[in-house]
């Protein structure tokens, strides 16, 4: 039990991975909209299980997946707008909409982009991928790329307290866990920029602190996972921006070792069927 409950009320169920940004995002906002849920790592999560439970969460089959009076919806934006319309109070999104097109287009620079390069990282660091050196060729890449991340982050500050507005809010909740995971990989802001200041700030609030908590506290058993699950099949999901992350990147002998060990997966469309 994560927060306090009033007899009666209705329990949000969040599927999720504490490591995982998109679950970040939306952990942040349940407990900065203080919506009482339960957060659960379904097992056999990344496995290529195709339990019942894992098919429940939508065609891609990841997490976050969040069912809330009977309904099921994934996908963390769509997630973050659906909590935006049924829990209205305290609002995300800046008032102005030129503000909340600045911060749904941080959002999407964040989802995509940047997580591309954290989720490359943990494939190197966590999965074992890029022998022979490559790993490190990689690792060395996106120390440069979340460089320029970090400062097209920072110039969207302008000594603001936030990154858009005057208030914590979406922009904040995406970028915080993608920068959680570059600093897990030995890639913090610069020290003393506006960026780092803002990280700090953030961090000092409840709902990021448990949050980023919560993530930490899995990062022993991520570094340990590839003992863990031995010769058993680990099927990664390389879709969209990761793919294109590890191709331009130089990883395609990482992505053709992958498709040789069946250890990658893709969305395919036979998981739209009922």
């Amino acid at each position: 039990m994560l927060l306090l409950r009033v007899a009666g009320e209705n329990i949000v169920i969040l599927y999720e991975h504490p490591f995982s940004p998109f679950s970040q995002k939306i952990k942040i906002a349940l407990r900065e909209k203080k919506v009482a849920f339960d957060a659960v790592t379904p097992p056999g999560l990344g496995s290529g299980d195709d339990s019942d439970l894992i098919r429940s969460f939508g065609p891609r089959r990841e997490v976050p997946s969040l069912v809330d009076d009977g309904a099921s919806i994934f996908d963390s934006t769509i997630i973050l707008e659906y909590l935006e319309d049924k829990y209205p109070t305290p609002s995300l999104l800046p008032a102005n909409p030129v503000d909340r097109a600045k911060a749904r287009t941080i959002e999407d620079i964040c989802d995509t982009h940047f997580e591309a390069i954290v989720w490359g990282l943990n494939e190197v660091r966590f999965f074992g991928r890029g022998a022979g050196g490559l790993g490190e060729q990689l690792y060395q890449r996106a120390v440069i790329q979340i460089g320029h991340v970090h400062a097209w982050l920072n110039t969207a500050l302008d000594d603001k307290d936030w990154l858009v507005g005057d208030t914590f809010g979406r922009a904040d909740i995406a970028a915080l866990p993608m920068m959680t995971a570059a600093a897990v990989h030995g890639i913090p802001p610069i020290a003393n920029s506006r960026l780092a200041k803002w990280m700090a700030r953030a961090l000092q609030r409840p709902s990021v602190a448990k949050t980023t908590e919560e993530a930490l506290a899995v990062v022993p058993l991520l570094e340990a996972i590839q003992e863990t699950i031995g010769d058993s099949p680990f099927k990664r999901h390389y879709r969209d921006h990761r793919l294109e992350w590890m191709v331009r990147s130089g990883g395609m002998q990482v992505l053709l070792d992958g498709l040789g060990k069946g250890d990658i997966r893709f969305t395919d469309t036979e998981q739209f069927l009922p």
